[in-house]
């Protein structure tokens, strides 16, 4: 079974308060499964390649054999591809995480779309920020 997983990961400040988020359709547009995660606080790329990581756990707790990965981060798709090296050490052990991930898939893709083509998952990760951000000031 084929998957198409949307992915975004956002911080607010550079690092700042994080957070990750993937949408999960079939082929056909059909939602599968939506999920995010608070990450605490950390580096936009950092929560983009968390990002990955749970829509890539996502895929395969539905089943499926085949993913393709969509997201707005060049930078996290070229460095999957081997186009781009990983230097910043705090992203080597997310990149080997991710690769392994998609070693589990029979087939795997990941491309870029400009942020509005990727609004679900953008949405996503601004309501995790939000929800976040009004349970610390009712705390």
């Amino acid at each position: 079974m084929k998957v198409i997983v949307h992915v975004d990961g956002g911080a607010r400040g550079n690092p700042g308060p994080a957070a990750a988020a993937c949408v999960i359709t079939s082929p056909a547009g059909e939602v599968l499964a939506e999920h995010s995660q608070l990450l605490g606080t950390t580096t936009n790329n950092v929560a983009e390649y968390r990002a990955l990581l749970l829509g890539l756990q996502g895929a395969r707790e539905l089943g499926a054999s085949e993913v393709e990965v969509v997201g707005d981060s060049e930078l996290i798709a070229k460095q999957v591809r081997g186009l781009y090296k990983v230097k910043h050490e705090a992203m080597k052990p997310l990149h080997r995480e991710a690769t392994a991930a998609l070693g589990q898939f029979e087939r795997w893709s990941i491309r870029t779309v400009p942020r509005a083509r990727n609004a679900d998952a953008d949405a996503l990760v601004n309501a995790a920020l939000d929800r976040a951000r009004s349970t610390a000031a009712l705390g």
